[in-house]
Order: C-alpha cells, then sequence, then structure tokens
C-alpha cells in the first residue's frame, strides 16, 4: 500500500560537513527530500541520540572516512512516520517510532528535520516513552544487550566490571546488568560522577585516578574476579585489566577510547571477545530479540536511558558534539528539532 501526502515538503533541513574537523564544522543547510521509495518510509524527526561513532566520523578517525563535501551524520532518531512507500504495511503514517540506521553515515545520516529511510530500520517507540528518551535508548541497550548476554553468557549472580561507565552504552550496561540480577562495578576516572553512576544502577563505582581497579575488583569479589568485564577503553591498558577477570572469565571490548594499540592479556584461560554490535542487529533474529528485550524493558521502566544533556534545535549540534568530547557528561546527548 503506498500513502502519499501533498504537503510533505521537498527540501528539508540537515546537518552537514564539508571537510572533517572540529564540532564547528558542522553546518545546518537546506537539502533535498525525496519521497519514500518502495519499503521505505519518510520520518518527521523529534528528536537525536548522539554516539560517539558521530564525532569519531566527523573528525575523519572513524573506521571509515566520510565522503566529502556535504557529509551526512548520525546513527539514531525517534520521531513519527509522515509517509510510506510501496508495499510497506508497518510502520503506518502517524506511528511514532525509534530509528536506527546501520547504513553508510555521509549518504544516509539522520541529522535532520526529515529522513527516508528503510522500513527495516524502524521500531515502534512503546507507550509512554518520549522522543528523547526513545531516541536515547536503541544502540546503548542494543550494545549492552548484545555483548553482555548474547556474547557474554552474563548470569544472574555474576560480577561484571564496566569501565568508562558513564558513557550511554555504559549505563545501559548497569541497567541491563541489574536487570537480570547480575553485579555491576563501574569505572569512573573521579569521584565526581560516582552517585551518578550508583543513581543509574552500580552496585559498586570504582575511581580510576585514585584507587587500583584490579585490587578493587578482587576485593569486591571476594578474590575471585568478575565473570566478565565490558571494556570500552582498550589499548595498552587492557592486559592489566584482565587481572581483575575471574578464572575462566570473559573480557569484551566495544571500544578504543585509548587510542593506543591494544595489548592482550595473558592471565589465560579467560576468553577475549572484540563486539561489533552489527553482528547483532545485523542479523534478524538478534535484531528481533534485542528489539522485544528494550522494548519489554521500556514499558516496564526497568530500563530507563540516562540522558546528560539536551541541546534544542540542529543549529545547537556543534555543541553537543563540544560537550560529548568534554567527557564532563553522564549517558546520552540528545538534540531536539524543532518544526
Amino acid at each position: 500500500m503506498t500513502e502519499t501526502n501533498t504537503s510533505t515538503p521537498t527540501t528539508t533541513k540537515a546537518v552537514l560537513f564539508h571537510t572533517t574537523g572540529g564540532p564547528d564544522v558542522l553546518t545546518v543547510e537546506e537539502v533535498p527530500l525525496p519521497a519514500p521509495g518502495p519499503g521505505e518510509v519518510l520520518i518527521r524527526v523529534e528528536a537525536l541520540g548522539l554516539n560517539r561513532a558521530e564525532a569519531l566520523f566527523r573528525a575523519g578517525t572513524y573506521f571509515y572516512r566520510p565522503t566529502l563535501p556535504a557529509s551526512r551524520n548520525g546513527y539514531e532518531a525517534a520521531g513519527v512516520v509522515e509517509t510510506v512507500g510501496a508495499g510497506v504495511s508497518e510502520p503506518a503514517p502517524g506511528d511514532r517510532v525509534m530509528v536506527a540506521t546501520d547504513a553508510e553515515l555521509s549518504g544516509h545520516g539522520l541529522y535532520a528535520e526529515r529522513v527516508v529511510v528503510p522500513a527495516g530500520q524502524v521500531l515502534p517507540r512503546p507507550a509512554g516513552v518520549d522522543a528523547v528518551n526513545a531516541a536515547a535508548a536503541w544502540l546503548t541497550y542494543s550494545t549492552a544487550y548484545g555483548a553482555l548476554l548474547e556474547k557474554g553468557g552474563l548470569r544472574p549472580g555474576d560480577h561484571v566490571l564496566v569501565t568508562g561507565a558513564s558513557s550511554g552504552v555504559g549505563t545501559a550496561a548497569l541497567q541491563v546488568a541489574g536487570l537480570i540480577g547480575a553485579i555491576p562495578i563501574a569505572t569512573t576516572r573521579t569521584a565526581a560522577k560516582k552517585q551518578q553512576l550508583l543513581d543509574a544502577g552500580a552496585a559498586h563505582v570504582i575511581t580510576t585516578d585514585d584507587e587500583d581497579v584490579v585490587k578493587e575488583v578482587l576485593r569486591i569479589t571476594g578474590g575471585k574476579g568478575a565473570e566478565l568485564i565490558f571494556d570500552a577503553i582498550g589499548g595498552p591498558g587492557l592486559a592489566t585489566l584482565g587481572e581483575a577477570a575471574a578464572h575462566d572469565g570473559t573480557l569484551i571490548v566495544y571500544g578504543w577510547l585509548d587510542g593506543r594499540p591494544t595489548v592482550l592479556p595473558m592471565n589465560w584461560p579467560l576468553t577475549v571477545i572484540g563486539y561489533n554490535n552489527l553482528s547483532l542487529t545485523g542479523d534478524p533474529a538478534g535484531h528481533r530479540r534485542a528489539a522485544h528485550f528494550i522494548g519489554s524493558g521500556l514499558r516496564s521502566g526497568a530500563l530507563a536511558p540516562v540522558v546528560g544533556a539536551t541541546f534544542d534545535g540542529l543549529e545547537r549540534m556543534p555543541d553537543a558534539h563540544r560537550l560529548m568530547e568534554s567527557n564532563t557528561h553522564t549517558g546520552k546527548i540528545v538534540v531536539t528539532v524543532r518544526h
């Protein structure tokens, strides 16, 4: 079934960048807005959830380079379906949805007032979840769910060490672990974010500037170590971090914030996994499982996105990127879109 709406505009405002660099390269410009084709939907965007990968992409340091000039950006959004293309029965016009693209960002980034995306990238927004929280949910919780439960096999009563825990994925991991009865241990550099992490679901918080992570984990676990380590940092410190793992434990690396070559720990037996979320969300069955887990958690309130800051309007995107790179926030940064 094809829906048409003659009032739908043929252009939209979008955030572009014509050269790589700092946040100031981001500009708001008018771009063509195609009608949705077969299998596609047009979304009126209400909010955008920011991810670290987008700052790296803008700076030219992501795992692939942007296509310049006029590159788009943005993986995650929430909004309302305006029109649908041929063959799309769900979602329907008027549905409130979450969107997470896995397409190449330069051509398909979501930083815009309206976007056209494949229907398969659209998820229903649970009743009672507003646009800001919906925009902050999918990538953080799917990463935490996929790594901790699907790959890591986290069980009730297990200790899980979450490094860089004040990030969006980090705070999501604390909640996912707590939801299944595991015991989340968070790390953060200073005590400034300690209470926020406890409020977000951490059972214990280790401040790495003045506490030894390995010693603290062993103390908390009665000398056993953590059954699972969920690491966002990588680099040479990974070798030492492995010493906090339990015998025959698992260490999952999903980020590389350190930037230096990663050194593997040698305290075997230890399973080390490099996690890419597309291994879950790119598989239809895995995508379905993640969607049901996240939807159920959002509806019940067991999963509640930690939103550290919101910015109003696409023109505030440079400010939002500056905050993201400052690492002074806890949780997700969201930019709301005015119409």
